[in-house]
């Protein structure tokens, strides 16, 4: 498929991806998301089933499953 961002032309490839969602104050981060990823620009689209695991996935989750330092990057 296509890339639906304007004048890329790049094509949507299956791929795993570390997605990473903030989530009732807490950063959370969900390593080997199945996601449609283009080749060129990197535009990410997650299909509907894959979004409602996501979401069981962040309401289930406990509080603190695995910790992991997390720097914020300041100029």
């Amino acid at each position: 498929m296509r890339c639906s961002i304007r004048d890329c032309g790049g094509e949507y490839q299956p791929r795993r991806i570390t997605h990473t969602v903030r989530h009732r104050g807490r950063l959370v981060v969900i390593d080997g998301v199945p996601a449609d990823v283009c080749s060129v620009c990197g535009d990410v689209l997650l299909m509907p089933g894959t979004v409602r695991r996501i979401e069981e996935l962040l309401e289930t989750t406990p509080d603190t499953a695995r910790t992991a330092p997390i720097h914020e990057y300041t100029a």
